[in-house]
């Protein structure tokens, strides 16, 4: 049996991984359950009965509950972490538009641009990453788009994974 050490452990994409145009289609896809909404929406306070309502929301244009527009925001955005933002902290979302309305029982896709890249002025073991992520069902519809930046590490200036246990193999 071999054991993983923590220089083995994906790593994330660096600074310099990144290259204006380029596009990531995210491998994993999510598909959105009645408990997920009913959770977000009730563990946010958002109060809004077209989250959590069926008889109310059939009364509506949709006629079925809506997927908390939050809760598509962070599962988009939890799509991408491992290959835009692994390695990196949020400077802010932009440009937010939900130009179709996700279900439960859809699946969530996404995929991201590559918009700008600058070296940081005040942190020279970072970048500026600038890109815009889209959320897309299982029809292809998008459901979701936003621009967003990171502060990304160069190379060689990741925070250490030394403090990492490794686990021991049994005897």
């Amino acid at each position: 049996m071999t054991s993983t050490h923590p220089e083995q452990i994906y790593a994330g994409r660096c600074f310099e991984d990144f290259r204006v145009g380029q596009v990531i289609e995210h491998p994993l896809g999510r598909t959105v359950t009645q408990t997920d909404n009913i959770w977000f929406t009730l563990l946010t306070g958002n109060t809004n009965p077209l989250h959590f309502d069926v008889h109310y929301a059939a009364h509506t244009e949709f006629g079925r509950p809506l997927i908390n527009s939050a809760f598509t925001v962070a599962l988009v955005t939890g799509l991408s972490v491992a290959d835009m933002s692994q390695n990196a902290v949020n400077l802010g979302w932009d440009e937010v538009r939900l130009p179709h309305p996700l279900f439960e029982g859809d699946t969530l896709y996404a995929r991201s641009e590559v918009l700008e890249l600058r070296e940081s002025r005040s942190r020279p073991h970072q970048g500026v990453l600038s890109f815009r992520s889209s959320g897309y069902n299982q029809s292809g519809v998008v459901v979701l788009e936003f621009k967003r930046t990171v502060l990304v590490y160069r190379r060689g200036h990741l925070p250490s994974n030394q403090s990492r246990p490794v686990m021991q193999e049994r005897p």
